[in-house]
């Protein structure tokens, strides 16, 4: 039976990590090598064995790392701390980094002619890595923001939305149903433009 192999793109510090550990780790557990990298040696593994998995891993994270961020991490020698200093750069709670990612969702917009499906999956990135460095904007604010980042041309879709109802969430924007109807009843005002 042939290897499965799996796809990462390089992780190169200016991607979503948080995105790039999740595929990183799911490469890892595929491959058997996720206890390594935590660190939760099986008792029925000798030293020799464990070392060589931790090489493994080790590696098959190394080679998904492009050059700027592997020279920062050059220096652990096992998976495990890699991986830790991985977290320990890359997903700092430092203000600085709160205050960015803070001010990134504040000012996001929409670019007109975007779709609004991909839209959204930036802004859902955007509110998971406030929730990485536990900064917790209520459902809300997360709706009224992201109705607020959208182009003019979605007024009707906003105003749809907001009146007549006793409450609103992220979840009532982002269905998938509102989003494709949205979506075709843009595209009929555009043709029906033309």
């Amino acid at each position: 039976m042939a290897a499965t192999r799996f796809e990462i793109e390089k992780f190169d510090g200016e991607t979503n990590f948080n995105l790039w550990q999740v595929r990183m780790m799911a490469i890892l557990v595929q491959s058997g090598l996720k206890k390594v990298v935590t660190g939760k040696k099986p008792e029925n593994l000798n030293k020799t064995e464990w070392e060589e998995l931790d090489e493994k891993a080790l590696s098959t994270i190394q080679l998904c790392l492009a050059n700027t961020v592997l020279q920062e991490v050059l220096m652990e020698k096992t998976s495990s701390v890699l991986w830790k200093r991985l977290e320990t750069l890359y997903t700092t709670k430092s203000l600085a980094n709160c205050l960015m990612l803070k001010q990134h969702l504040f000012t996001f917009r929409m670019n007109e002619g975007e779709l609004l499906r991909d839209h959204i999956s930036q802004f859902i990135t955007l509110l998971n890595d406030l929730k990485n460095v536990e900064v917790r904007i209520d459902d809300e604010d997360q709706t009224m923001l992201l109705l607020c980042s959208l182009t003019p041309s979605y007024k009707f879709f906003k105003k749809t939305l907001i009146y007549g109802r006793d409450k609103l969430s992220v979840e009532d924007v982002t269905s998938k149903q509102i989003v494709i109807n949205c979506e075709i009843k843009k595209l009929l005002r555009v043709t029906r433009k033309m």
